[in-house]
């Protein structure tokens, strides 16, 4: 078959997925607040790259939930609503207690050790009041049975969902209310080990379904 005329496909992906990540952690800390305008020349002098993958990036934030876009307008970080955080939350809590529910016959020791190491990435991170790390090292810990269920719709879903709930996780984990997950996520491991997949399941929903109270006073920020 002939080549595809396109080039740079590869380079071009990589730079859209750098700048999504980017600003999507920016929006995640506070850094790009809500209601804040985003304007292509000052993302692209931050970000030192061109206005396309930007552009890119910017319409997968907003199916994502974390940008608004006003066509011929601008675009503005989204406010923290209520409603659309409670319905991602309840898509990610099944979807991950699926997820352990389907891996824990197939899971081995390399994945409880996986796990058992993220957890303690991620209390080491709360300690150093670091909750950009605790975000990543809670993916990490949820990630092992995501990728042992062998389920490829599960991350599909959860790419789509996760996205609006970071700013919550980013304030749990900046409270001491995040250090509640780490006895959460052990009693995961336990369960998961001793073959209980409904129990682990239900332990994992129970964990994803800890943001609901940082949310009183948050709607329509």
């Amino acid at each position: 078959m002939p080549v595809p005329e396109e080039s740079g496909r590869h380079r071009r992906s990589l730079l859209r997925e750098q700048a999504y990540e980017s600003i999507r952690d920016a929006i995640v800390n506070g850094t790009l607040a809500p209601g804040e305008t985003l304007r292509d020349p000052e993302l692209e002098q931050w970000l030192g790259i061109s206005r396309t993958p930007i552009r890119e990036a910017i319409a997968r934030l907003e199916t994502a939930g974390l940008v608004r876009t006003l066509p011929g307008r601008s675009t503005v970080v989204s406010t923290i609503e209520r409603d659309a955080v409670l319905d991602a939350q309840a898509v990610a809590a099944a979807m991950h207690a699926l997820a352990v529910r389907v891996a824990v016959p197939l899971m081995g020791k390399p994945d409880f050790a996986a796990m058992v190491t993220a957890n303690k990435e991620f209390a080491d991170a709360l300690s150093a009041g670091d909750p950009e790390s605790a975000i990543r090292a809670d993916d990490r810990f949820h990630g092992v049975a995501v990728e042992a269920s062998r389920n490829n719709a599960i991350p599909v879903v959860l790419e789509q969902v996760t996205p609006v709930l970071r700013r919550v996780e980013f304030l749990r984990f900046s409270s001491l209310s995040g250090r509640h997950s780490i006895a959460q996520h052990r009693r995961i491991i336990q369960l998961c080990r001793g073959r209980d997949a409904d129990a682990a399941a239900e332990a994992t929903r129970q964990n994803w379904e800890t943001l609901s109270p940082l949310l009183d006073g948050l709607d329509g920020q």
